[in-house]
């Protein structure tokens, strides 16, 4: 990867952190309204489960060069779930504390759990695949 790539991968991800700062704090009381279940699962979950989804994905593009074997990919991708959790909590968190037109749900961190689990196993697999070739 270029310089210029991990500058905007970087970029982007500030980007994308600032953006979920957004939706989460966000005061969207004029916003149309949506189903509220797909398949059974409100779409109050799925919005969750998306916005974390990412996070690490563009944490790897952006700080991939410290996985250079499969131990250093397991502890970066071990760092970026735990900080990526302590994100969901914290944006629960500020809501509960510091919005009056926002509430903390419990399973609102189940689903950004989810996603940056699933997502860490992603890039997991990805890159000890990449290094093996």
């Amino acid at each position: 990867m270029t310089h210029n790539q991990k500058i905007l991968f970087r970029i982007l991800f500030l980007l994308y952190l600032t953006g979920v700062l957004y939706l989460c704090f966000g005061r969207f009381d004029n916003a149309p309204s949506v189903e509220w279940s797909l398949f059974g699962i409100p779409t109050d979950k799925l919005v969750h489960f998306c916005m974390f989804f990412p996070f690490p994905i563009l944490a790897f593009l952006a700080f991939d060069r410290y996985t250079e074997t499969a131990r250093k990919t397991l502890t970066f991708v071990g760092i970026t779930l735990a900080v990526g959790l302590l994100l969901a909590v914290g944006t629960e968190w500020g809501q509960a504390h510091f919005t009056d037109y926002r509430s903390a749900d419990p399973w609102d961190f189940v689903a950004d759990t989810s996603a940056l689990v699933l997502s860490s196993f992603l890039v997991s697999i990805w890159d000890i695949r990449k290094q093996k070739k």
